[in-house]
């Protein structure tokens, strides 16, 4: 007894720093050896080194081949911590390799089984790639011993030396698939003890023969189809369950095996193991080609995990039903009851899944239901859950705009509730999402959050929301009540805030249009009061807009000027500056382009929401490729665009204004050639200005005089002239990407150009000389081809949020017409197509078809320019039948007659 006490004692006096340890392992080294004493020495070394206490290349060295001392003694319970630490120690000390003879006895067959598992995992660590092929007779007969604990060490060490001995271990393959496919057995050890049947060799045998077979897709499918069969061996549920993604893997790899891969999945679903049928259910679930019908199945073993007593698989269903619901919500609907039961679960993480979950899957009828539960729920979730909340009220507020007042009373509630900063950012953003989106909004929700600031311990979000008054106030019907709300910030806050409060001001002062001079007058005012602020940027902002206020050229340039500096192009500039160390000039700005802030947001929420596609596993680019889409194959989108250039910048288009409209990027050469080339369209209220992005990939050529001639049809003619081309002057393979221009005047606001154009690059060629870099005085004319550059209608409109209904009914102009689209093969493509060719935005998700046989796809946004500018909706009803394709009845509404020429002849 008094030496467990005294054992104990040491146990729970772990606290020691390096030194200290380092001087007491002078005990490894004693004779006789004392096991318990270098036991407990030992789990101090394994405490330091697990707690990122690590020793550096000498000590660690000093204290591994101290400890390899320890293999004299036999005590089985000191071997294995000696195993234990000498892995630990093996990564930071030097010449670990000398002590694989020590290892080596402890690997032979004769011994105890303890001893084993722990000398072949100890081996992997310490051994050389070069030395495998010696140890391979070793590991390849410890791979198929009839101990599974033996076994499951040899799979893994074989594992990890994989990497470095990929050509000795794959012939080993023969053994793995024994462990593999050999039946669980229980048996005694030497020394008499119980050996484990848990079948875990199965699972890491499974890893690495696929890891072995990973490069040769139909060896995989063999060894899927082998082990998924109902006589196959395979019983552990970890294996089952990766056995199912790789099954899941080959279904979305290979579409010609996605058929016999889901039947196999289907069957796992009927699987004994929890583990195995809700992973089957899952990877259905997540295949981007399941239809309805194939989402039965794994949606009723969701709907049934969902009552279970059982935490992990409720956790693990409403999980998979909460991804689903992002993509599919029409299928994940049916299990809305049991859902509706998990909010009050004890467990915090499923019941926010549950309320997040009904919020997606949820109709227009259900928001006000559910906005109750809510808020009760919020009051027993910490700040972590709420913002997962609030986030999908958001997402729901711009599925149903209609149904703003109850959304938007629920986000006022929580900007008054306790909570930390993350919570209350998420609430903010998502009020400002509704501004920007839901117009009937804004004056509602302005005012919510005029109340916010008056309260708000959160100097960011106080910024954020001022900012927002300055941008939105100016706008609105009743502009003088934002200023009392945005003074009171100036007196009551700090120096963050108050300059804040300033620059909000000052916009009311400049952009506000009823009562201009009353309220100019009253801005001035409240500006000269802050003149005498104890902190200098507050003044130094109130000097300045005070003079700004005053001359209307000023505010121009500066407060309503909705143009920024490129950032990529103003650090390319900046760096060269700094690098040629020539300072006798001032840096110069007015060669730097000029981005249009609106554009930069817009081509910000594009990016999040490919993103959030792709991480929800819905590629877009995918579903085109498969719908053999053409226009896509031929003429990508360059994602990593430059953002794009308001071209204000430039003297010749100075007159056009902001564009209305600008294309992503489009190749319209193959990223190999020797130009490459990419075509982006800006649409000016009365030009259309083609910019072609050029880049010369030949070090020993000079382009000289690059520019684009463009030929587009008879009617292409009739309704745009050509009025200049601005070419490159010079390119080198040293200047990246350069812009030609070629600009069009529409001709008439009542017609809209829509077609192709052929491209032809001119230019003058002159070598270099490749010893010197000068370049030859004579050059010689050439041209190069590209692919056409297409004007269509939707490069006329852009895409709106929108209170469908109720902007359906104001509209005033309307047409319908039906289409027989034989060419279609499935509902997805059609509205994947319909929304391509209009330009607009898809409203209530409706862009994602949950019925293989009807649909109907609402869409919103604005003609930008011509006789045609004003709102455009449509109401698309699809009907897929397989003989005849896509039958589709296409509803518009607009504010003119022109509108609905144009949009319908998109289709014709």
């Amino acid at each position: 007894m008094s030496i467990k006490k005294d054992e104990d004692g040491l146990l729970n006096n772990l606290y020691q720093d390096k030194t200290t340890l380092l001087q007491e392992a002078r005990i490894f080294n004693q004779s006789p050896i004392s096991p318990r004493k270098s036991r407990i020495l030992l789990t101090k070394i394994s405490y330091l080194l697990s707690t990122s206490n690590d020793f550096n290349e000498i000590e660690a060295t000093h204290l591994f081949f101290s400890i390899t001392k320890l293999f004299q003694n036999k005590d089985a319970a000191l071997r294995q911590m000696v195993y234990l630490v000498v892995k630990q120690l093996s990564d930071s000390a030097q010449d670990v390799i000398m002590a694989t003879s020590s290892i080596m006895k402890d690997i032979q067959p004769n011994l105890q089984v303890i001893y084993r598992p722990n000398a072949i995992r100890t081996l992997c660590r310490v051994t050389d790639p070069s030395m495998i092929q010696g140890l391979e007779r070793f590991f390849r007969t410890a791979l198929v011993d009839k101990s599974p604990s033996i076994s499951a060490a040899a799979l893994v060490s074989s594992y990890h030396l994989y990497p470095q001995a990929k050509d000795i271990i794959k012939r080993w393959a023969n053994e793995v698939n024994d462990a593999l496919t050999k039946p669980p057995s229980s048996s005694f050890s030497s020394d008499g003890s119980f050996q484990s049947t848990s079948a875990i060799s199965q699972y890491h045998a499974l890893g690495l023969l696929y890891s072995i077979r990973d490069k040769d897709r139909m060896a995989v499918t063999k060894l899927v189809q082998s082990l998924a069969g109902g006589r196959s061996s395979l019983r552990n549920p970890l294996a089952l369950c990766m056995l199912v993604r790789y099954a899941a893997r080959l279904m979305e790899e290979d579409p010609n095996l996605a058929r016999p891969m889901l039947e196999l999945l289907e069957g796992w679903l009927r699987n004994k193991s929890d583990m195995v049928s809700i992973e089957a259910a899952r990877a259905i679930c997540d295949w981007r080609g399941a239809t309805a019908s194939d989402l039965m199945r794994p949606i009723a073993v969701l709907q049934l995990a969902l009552s279970t007593p059982k935490t992990p698989i409720k956790f693990a269903a409403i999980r998979t039903l909460n991804k689903l619901a992002q993509t599919n919500p029409l299928a994940v609907s049916s299990c809305n009851l049991e859902i509706e039961n998990l909010i009050t679960d004890s467990n915090r993480s499923i019941a926010t899944f549950a309320i997040t979950t009904l919020l997606k899957t949820g109709n227009e009828a259900s928001v006000d239901r559910l906005m109750k539960q809510i808020s009760t729920f919020m009051l027993e979730i910490s700040d972590e859950f709420k913002v997962i909340v609030v986030d999908a009220v958001r997402t729901l507020c711009l599925k149903f705009p209609a149904k703003y007042p109850a959304m938007l009373s629920f986000l006022s509630q929580a900007l008054r509730d306790e909570g930390g900063y993350d919570f209350k950012r998420a609430v903010v953003e998502a009020i400002i999402d509704m501004i920007k989106y839901i117009g009937d909004s804004k004056e509602v929700a302005l005012s919510h959050l005029c109340e916010f600031i008056e309260d708000c311990e959160f100097t960011k979000l106080s910024v954020r929301v001022l900012h927002l008054l300055g941008v939105e106030g100016p706008k609105t019907l009743e502009p003088t009540k934002y200023i009392r709300h945005i003074y009171n910030r100036v007196v009551l806050e700090n120096a963050i805030v108050r300059a804040a409060a300033v620059s909000s001001l000052a916009k009311f002062g400049v952009n506000v249009m009823q009562g201009a001079d009353s309220v100019r007058r009253s801005v001035k005012v409240l500006l000269g009061r802050c003149l005498d602020d104890t902190d200098d940027e507050v003044r130094d902002r109130a000097a300045m807009y005070m003079r700004i206020i005053q001359d209307e050229e000023l505010a121009s340039k500066t407060v309503k000027d909705e143009t920024t500096y490129s950032i990529t192009a103003l650090e390319g500039s900046l760096n060269d500056y700094v690098l040629t160390q020539d300072y006798t000039s001032a840096f110069d700005t007015s060669a730097i382009p000029l981005i249009d802030k609106e554009q930069i947001r817009i081509d910000t929420n594009k990016g999040l929401l490919e993103a959030t596609r792709q991480e929800s596993g819905m590629d877009v680019d995918a579903g085109k490729e498969e719908n053999g889409d053409s226009q896509t194959a031929s003429t990508p989108l360059i994602s990593d665009t430059p953002p794009v250039s308001t071209l204000t910048a430039i003297p010749e288009f100075a007159t056009y204004g902001t564009p209305l409209h600008t294309s992503p990027a489009i190749a319209l050469t193959e990223s190999e050639t020797e130009y490459v080339v990419r075509g982006i369209k800006h649409i000016f209220a009365q030009n259309v200005v083609f910019e072609y992005q050029i880049h010369n990939s030949i070090p020993e050529a000079v382009l000289e005089g690059v520019s684009m001639l463009m030929s587009g049809g008879e009617e292409i003619s009739e309704q745009l002239h050509e009025d200049f081309i601005l070419p490159i002057a010079q390119l080198t393979s040293e200047m990246g990407y350069a812009s030609t221009y070629v600009s069009y005047s529409r001709l008439s606001d009542e017609e809209y150009a829509v077609g192709g154009f052929a491209n032809t690059l001119t230019f003058t060629t002159k070598e270099v000389d490749p010893d010197t870099g000068d370049v030859e005085e004579d050059g010689y004319k050439d041209e190069y081809q590209v692919e056409d550059i297409e004007l269509s209608v939707s490069d006329y409109i852009r895409g709106e949020y929108s209170a469908f209904g109720s902007e359906w009914d104001k509209l005033a102009y309307e047409v319908t017409e039906t289409f027989n689209l034989t060419a279609m093969q499935s509902l997805q493509e059609a509205t994947d197509e319909l929304v391509k060719l209009l330009g607009m935005h898809a409203m209530g998700g409706s862009e994602y078809v949950t019925n293989t046989h009807l649909h109907t796809l609402q869409l919103s946004g604005s003609v930008i320019t011509g006789a045609a500018k004003g709102k455009v909706l449509a109401q698309a009803r699809m009907v897929y039948e397989e003989e005849n394709g896509v039958t589709l009845e296409l509803g518009i509404k607009s504010e003119s007659e022109a509108a609905l020429d144009l949009v319908i002849g998109a289709i014709q």
